[in-house]
């Protein structure tokens, strides 16, 4: 086994790679970029050297500098983790050149399988099926479509050095063919540098089910299983699960055998996936009737490994160091079976009803489950983030991977819901309810998977409000009135409980809920408080501070346990039935934006005026604080809402103004 080893990456796998190094008594260098000075990964490891700029290409992408960090620390061997260099043929000789083991394939393996079309000759060879397809060295636009015209529409046009969805056209009758091919080819150069495409069979309800291979120097080749990564949005995946549902033993056992040739056919050493393409021309009820292609190899660890960790109680990093050190695989096929039912969901900062759009922010909350290490209990946590990190520009927008595993898919299901339930993030967008949505769809409760699952369950998916705006006021209300209780003295007369000796208490709460307007009238009664949203009746809300933070909230018929956190004016709500965010509005402080007309500037609320800053004949800029006012025992300041003179001061420190009552006037 090797004594030190550097991570050529950055994030969670780091991270991941750097906890299995270090249960094996391996020491671990991390590089890092500028804006990765001090990142998760960086702390993770022994050591650290720095290698560059932000950007991948000045940093992770530059293989000297890695290669010169490798040997100035001491290092035996390189660990490329996903991504970046994990699948450069140059950077594996490169660092077999140098004397340091690439913990991966050797440069051949990857070479054979990095072009599309060159790695499905070499699977034609070796036996394992393909999709009906046209994968030669001729690109001539004529002969695409005369190949494309044979087998049949749909086809499916790729670029041949593509990958992540790029350079991919479906195209559904001849007349779109040759429009489609030159999409195609200005994509692939401007992704790749190479035109080079292959024309393939569209499989109808296609599955994405990929074998995880392990092969040692010795010339033992395993198959881990699988696993069913069908669910995806831009070609890229969402949730990953294994085994694949409706697997029969013996497709899983075909499936395994081809996939173990393909590995031998290019003399695969370590960790590496075989995906195939499934074909479900019965239905997704007759998975006997499946067939399966070829697709590709990734010829690295794949960002789904946890679930079949999970479900084979293996750590397959530690078999990835144990097989570049030249130990042969730990166990052999038959010793190899499958415990359970795991299922993998990436958090990403991304908007989801905004076509994904990938974001960035700062974590100024990030609060994930109760979770185990990368040795699986029931849920597991794989990040390279915490709390107060920013996500820049600059990375992938994985946040996280949460992972569970349950006896079956079911128990897994569940699990997993309340696991996002309680991963609560703040400060950026992520796609955590969106994921809590798709697993709530009957197609992926029911196991009816393919890659169209996503856009077939679109209804159910985006532009949700699973809490509702009533809820969600009721739950800002409860946060801002226990956080007022929790934080006054024990002074009856500096309450903010609404108590006076006569008559009935009120206030008004002014609030924003999806981009909208809200007003919430709160009233104090002698056995409990009364809510009324908007123009809707007043009922009675009662709510209490639970162990943790939470709030148990009954409103409206409705009883639901929320978390509340308060960032500015935004409540950040988390309950059972997703999340909401709803902005409780400094009605004084923003007077100057929506009380004013045409230079009055009045009072949102009632309350007493504190200090008037101005006289009459002032000049003012717009944002000036103009007047203080005190309502519900707080101070609010009053900006001007525009530059201008004042007119006239209507009141004085002292005076006691009722809503709408017209504090001062403002000329030009």
């Amino acid at each position: 086994m090797f004594k030190k080893i550097l991570i050529a990456n950055r994030g969670e796998i780091a991270c991941r790679v750097a906890a299995s190094a270090r249960r094996l008594g391996v020491k671990t260098v991390a590089v890092y970029s500028d804006a990765d000075a001090h990142a998760k990964h960086v702390m993770a490891c022994d050591e650290a050297v720095h290698v560059g700029g932000s950007a991948p290409k000045d940093s992770y992408l530059q293989w000297q500098r890695i290669i010169d960090a490798a040997k100035a620390t001491g290092a035996q061997a390189i660990h490329p983790g996903y991504g970046f260099l994990s699948e450069n043929e140059d950077f594996a000789q490169a660092c077999a050149d140098a004397g340091l083991v690439f913990i991966g394939p050797p440069a051949s393996a990857i070479n054979a399988m990095g072009l599309k079309a060159e790695s499905k000759r070499l699977m034609e060879a070796a036996g394992v099926p393909l999709v009906p397809g046209y994968h030669g060295a001729d690109q001539s636009p004529e002969l695409l479509k005369k190949e494309a015209d044979r087998i049949g529409y749909p086809v499916l046009i790729k670029a041949s050095a593509g990958g992540g969805g790029k350079g991919m056209r479906a195209v559904d009758q001849v007349e779109d063919f040759m429009a489609a091919l030159e999409s195609c080819k200005r994509e692939a150069i401007n992704s790749f540098g190479d035109a080079a495409v292959l024309v393939e069979k569209y499989v109808q309800r296609p599955r994405h089910i990929e074998i995880q291979v392990f092969g040692d120097t010795q010339g033992n080749v395993v198959y881990l299983f699988e696993r069913d990564c069908s669910v995806q949005r831009r070609h890229q995946k969402v949730l990953e699960e294994a085994p694949a549902p409706g697997m029969t033993e013996a497709l899983r056992e075909q499936m395994g055998e081809a996939a173990v040739a393909a590995a031998r056919a290019v003399g695969y050493v370590g960790a590496g996936t075989v995906e195939f393409i499934v074909e479900q021309p019965g239905g997704y009820d007759r998975p006997e009737d499946m067939k399966f292609y070829f697709m590709e190899m990734n010829t690295r660890l794949q960002v789904e490994h946890p679930v079949t960790e999970a479900i084979t109680g293996l750590d397959l990093v530690e078999w990835q160091l144990l097989v570049a050190s030249g130990e042969p695989l730990p166990l052999a096929q038959d010793e190899l079976d499958i415990q359970g039912h795991a299922i993998e969901a990436r958090i990403c900062a991304e908007n989801p009803d905004n076509n994904f759009l990938p974001a960035t922010g700062t974590l100024s909350l990030y609060r994930k489950p109760a979770a185990a290490s990368f040795e699986i209990d029931e849920v597991r946590i794989d990040d390279g983030v915490r709390e107060g990190d920013a996500i820049s520009p600059f990375y992938d927008s994985m946040i996280a991977k949460l992972i569970v595993w349950g006896s079956t898919r079911e128990e897994a299901l569940g699990k997993l819901d309340a696991a996002l339930a309680q991963t609560h993030i703040v400060g950026v967008q992520t796609n955590v309810q969106f994921l809590r949505r798709v697993l709530a769809t009957e197609s992926f409760n029911q196991a009816r998977l393919d890659t169209a699952l996503i856009p077939r369950e679109a209804e159910h998916l985006f532009n949700q409000d699973p809490i509702g705006v009533d809820m969600a006021v009721a739950a800002a209300v409860a946060q801002t009135v226990l956080a007022e209780r929790e934080a006054e003295s024990h002074d009856p007369f500096s309450r903010t409980d609404g108590f006076r000796s006569h008559g009935v208490a009120s206030r008004r709460i002014d609030l924003e809920y999806a981009g909208q307007p809200v007003v919430a009238k709160l009233r104090y009664l002698d056995d409990g408080l009364e809510l009324q949203v908007g123009d809707g009746a007043r009922l009675p809300i009662a709510f209490t501070r639970q162990a943790g933070g939470v709030i148990d909230l009954r409103y409206a018929g409705q009883r639901q346990v929320v978390q509340v956190f308060r960032r500015g004016e935004a409540n950040h709500i988390f309950g059972t039935l997703g999340a909401a965010t709803i902005l409780e509005l400094d009605v004084l402080a923003h007077a100057s934006v929506g009380a004013s007309e045409g230079g009055r500037l009045t009072a949102p609320m009632p309350g007493k005026v504190v200090s008037i800053a101005v006289q009459a004949g002032d000049r003012v800029t717009k944002g000036q604080p103009l007047a203080v006012m005190e309502a519900m025992k707080m101070e609010h300041t009053i900006a001007a809402p525009q530059d201008g003179v004042v007119d006239e001061v209507l009141y004085a420190p002292g005076d006691q103004v009722t809503e709408g009552a017209e504090l001062l006037r403002l000329g030009k």
